[in-house]
């Protein structure tokens, strides 16, 4: 999760690579709404675009924080694992698979 004192804040529009969603950003959004996948771009800091990587982040998991949905995602090209909180415009039928999945 973001240190929120380094976080960067890019607000960037971008066609998932995984599902061709096109997701409109707002400054804080890392992953599409709709299959939970995203692009490993950021190396220190988020927001940061100095990941050299590129690899596509798979949604592992889903753990539980103050009430709110992480996204534990893993990059399938350097394995590098990073949490995200999930976005309320996030697909919840995607959040239950992932989740239904690490219960069996």
């Amino acid at each position: 999760m973001s240190d929120k004192k380094n976080f960067i804040r890019v607000c960037e529009d971008f066609t998932c690579i995984v599902c061709g969603f096109h997701v409109v950003g707002n400054g804080y959004t890392n992953h599409c709404p709709m299959c939970l996948y995203s692009m490993h771009v950021d190396k220190d800091v988020p927001g940061d675009r100095l990941s050299k990587c590129f690899g596509i982040m798979r949604p592992i998991g889903i753990e539980m924080k103050n009430g709110n949905y992480i996204i534990v995602q893993k990059c399938e090209k350097c394995n590098k694992i990073k949490k995200n909180k999930a976005s309320e415009k996030d697909n919840l039928d995607e959040i239950c698979k992932i989740s239904n999945k690490l219960n069996f």
